[in-house]
């Protein structure tokens, strides 16, 4: 491998705690009696201070080592985010085992073959419905249950029984190496064997460090947070920069699915920083057009910055929190990273696909063939049970092959796409089809994703999934596209589309590029088939095995098309 230059931050990496639970402790002693943590409970947000959190943290710890659970062992979760789940989560990581959070929204079969996979000696459920999930549960040492059940099975424990659980009063953990590994987290959109990236404490920490430096955090912070702690955007960057920095971390409890409720929580907490996704920035940019008293909310004098990552921010929606003062920071990374490598520097002008320079602590090196590599304290140790995928991406000397394809501007680090999402046509000409996702995505709040398809073919196509919440709403019209017809169904969108595909389609610049079909289909892609990521990114992988025939029939006119697509000829 020829690589490039190296790529570091003028800045210098601060110290970091060695470990969790020296973190925790040090919170804890200097906040005791501030809020570190708060939910809703009957209406309204209900604080947890420093003193009650490790307090609780140290009762589950002497529980935990009262029945067998020792540092190197694993407990998986299979929850939304919660408090049970944060207390059970820290005390596990601080005193040396290992979490490993599993989207609570799986079908049984595949949560099962997620928990066997990383074998687990204790796991823990939020409720009745998770736990009916696990085939034989009896083969666990024990189960934990966080709500109350009306009948108790052998080997379970409910969560609140733990908290009365007599020993120390000392955390555990406070001479744990930071290389020891305290959680595992699956990649998204997984096929086949599954990818669960092994982290450590000072994988955390370090990331945590280079944050505060650039952002300042402090405990005069508010989070509002509904981004899933199974995923590393929610579960590791999000949380941690609040825990560590000892922020109040407010669970925003609709979870990012309901908008309305979403606002209204807003307006509880005033968060002084956000992070989202982009699909979530959309509908909150169309509330905020159509009610001057939502607009007023949002924008509230003490909000310092909101951040986005996962896909690019349309520039209207960027422009319109740069119009009210608030600077919007986009990150990049993977879980494999912690996951942060790159941050933009909001004195510096937005350019749309770059992602910033990288934090404190990382380096960067481009490969002979444009793919990004990754060094510092936040890349992972390796897979759990998995040394063939991990030796194809860790070198010798610690550099991370990440799969994602980029060039380094003036402005810092371009993505350009996935190196596995190229492809060739048969003509041997090279596509990239996130750019044109880009380009059609960006500009209609109305498609929800695209995905662009054509390795070994003709000519490339697309597949388009529409946001049908649109439909409902009376989008302000300095939020679309000029010329816009508002469609209130799949019909009039279909018609709407079939002008504008034509008017993308001739912005690309090379012809062999172009699409030549597409097709709408009305489906809502979701992260309980794994159509999507947790940060409602389209997962391509599962979205070509799923949609395989759709993609089929684009090319062979004889192939039936089902009656819930519309396809749209693009020449």
């Amino acid at each position: 491998m020829t690589a490039s230059h190296v790529y570091k931050s003028k800045v210098s990496l601060p110290d970091y705690p060695q470990n969790l639970a020296l973190m925790l402790s040090d919170n804890a002693e200097r906040f005791a009696s501030r809020p570190m943590y708060q939910e809703v409970q009957n209406g309204k947000y209900v604080p947890l201070t420093w003193d009650r959190f490790l307090r609780d943290v140290t009762s589950i710890q002497n529980y935990l080592i009262s029945r067998g659970f020792e540092s190197g062992d694993r407990l998986a979760i299979l929850s939304p985010n919660r408090q049970e789940m944060l207390e059970l989560e820290l005390a596990v990581m601080a005193m040396g085992g290992t979490t490993v959070p599993i989207f609570a929204g799986y079908p049984s079969e595949r949560a099962n073959a997620l928990v066997d996979f990383c074998e687990p000696k204790f796991v823990a459920v939020a409720d009745q419905a998770q736990y009916d999930k696990l085939v034989k549960p009896e083969r666990f040492q024990e189960s934990i249950i966080f709500d109350a059940v009306s009948t108790l099975e052998k080997k379970c424990t409910r969560f609140w029984e733990m908290l009365s659980s007599e020993g120390t009063s000392e955390i555990s953990g406070k001479d744990i190496s930071g290389d020891t590994v305290c959680l595992m987290m699956y990649t998204s959109g997984t096929m086949g064997k599954p990818k669960c990236v092994q982290l450590t404490h000072s994988n955390i920490l370090s990331q945590q460090a280079a944050m505060r430096l650039l952002w300042s955090l402090t405990q005069e912070d508010r989070f509002l947070s509904y981004l899933p702690w199974h995923h590393s955007f929610g579960g590791i960057f999000e949380k941690f920069a609040a825990i560590v920095n000892s922020a109040v971390l407010s669970l925003e409890h609709g979870y990012g699915k309901d908008i309305d409720l979403l606002l209204e929580n807003w307006g509880q907490v005033l968060p002084t920083v956000f992070f989202s996704v982009p699909r979530i920035y959309q509908e909150m940019a169309t509330r905020i057009m159509q009610d001057p008293k939502i607009e007023e909310m949002i924008f509230h004098d003490n909000l310092r910055f909101v951040f986005t990552a996962a896909a690019p921010l349309p520039k209207n929606i960027a422009d319109l929190f740069d119009d009210h003062g608030i600077p919007v920071v986009e990150g990049w990374g993977l879980t494999e990273t912690s996951p942060c490598c790159t941050i933009t520097d909001p004195t510096i002008a937005r350019e749309p696909g770059v992602v910033g320079q990288p934090i404190p602590g990382v380096s960067l090196q481009l490969a002979e063939d444009g793919e990004i590599l990754v060094r510092g304290p936040n890349v992972m140790t390796g897979y759990f049970k998995n040394e063939d995928a991990t030796k194809k991406v860790l070198t010798k000397d610690g550099w991370f092959h990440t799969g994602d394809v980029g060039e380094v501007e003036d402005s810092g680090l371009l993505l350009i796409s996935r190196k596995d999402r190229i492809f060739k046509l048969s003509n041997a000409e090279k596509v990239i089809p996130t750019e044109i996702e880009n380009i059609i995505a960006k500009d209609c709040a109305y498609l929800s994703h695209a995905y662009v398809s054509g390795n070994g073919k003709n000519y490339p196509v697309i597949l388009l999934f529409p946001n049908k919440a649109m439909f409902l709403q009376e989008p302000d019209q300095s939020q679309l596209m000029e010329g816009c017809k508002c469609p209130k169904n799949l019909d009039q969108y279909f018609n709407c589309l079939s002008n504008c595909l034509k008017h993308w389609n001739a912005s690309i610049e090379a012809k062999y590029a172009r699409p030549k079909k597409a097709m709408l289909i009305n489906h809502e892609l979701s992260m309980e088939n794994e159509e999507l990521t947790p940060s409602l990114k389209l997962a391509p992988n599962v979205v070509r095995k799923v949609f395989k025939a759709q993609i089929e029939s684009l090319y062979d006119e004889d192939k039936p098309i089902s009656e819930e697509t519309y396809v749209i000829a693009m020449e």
